[in-house]
């Protein structure tokens, strides 16, 4: 299953995609950059940003890239990493990303992730492609 994820300086999310045993591609880093265009059925890694539940929680990186009708087609669901430092507002960009384009909210993961995160996320990840694949054929 192709992973598309965002990533900032810290890197966090970058190194939890990093273990997962599925290919991946990074959004670009800067939004005057062209962004990607995805033509297989992908799962969207997401980092939560800003102040608040209304303010700038989703990535301009991947809003630029959901706004591609394209890509959000492909979209099968989301996976949020954050902070539980922001509290109710932990990965709060996951949530919007999935209840806007209508997918699933797959799992949320803190930081880096703990080995049972990375265990988890790949299994549901092997189990879903294993499920497009007979819906394929």
């Amino acid at each position: 299953m192709l992973l598309v994820y965002f990533s900032a300086n810290s890197e966090y999310t970058h190194r939890f995609v990093a273990k997962l045993h599925h290919p991946a591609v990074r959004l670009p880093t800067l939004t005057k950059e062209p962004t990607l265009r995805v033509d297989e059925p992908f799962v969207l890694v997401t980092p939560t940003y800003g102040a608040g539940r209304n303010r700038g929680a989703v990535p301009k990186q991947v809003i630029k890239f959901l706004n591609v009708e394209e890509n959000r087609r492909h979209l099968l669901g989301v996976i949020g990493a954050g902070n539980t430092n922001f509290g109710e507002d932990f990965c709060r960009a996951a949530f919007k990303v999935a209840e806007k384009c209508q997918v699933p909210l797959m799992y949320r993961v803190e930081l880096l992730g703990t080995q049972e995160d990375v265990d988890a996320v790949n299994q549901g990840l092997d189990k879903l492609c294993a499920s497009s694949l007979k819906t394929a054929m």
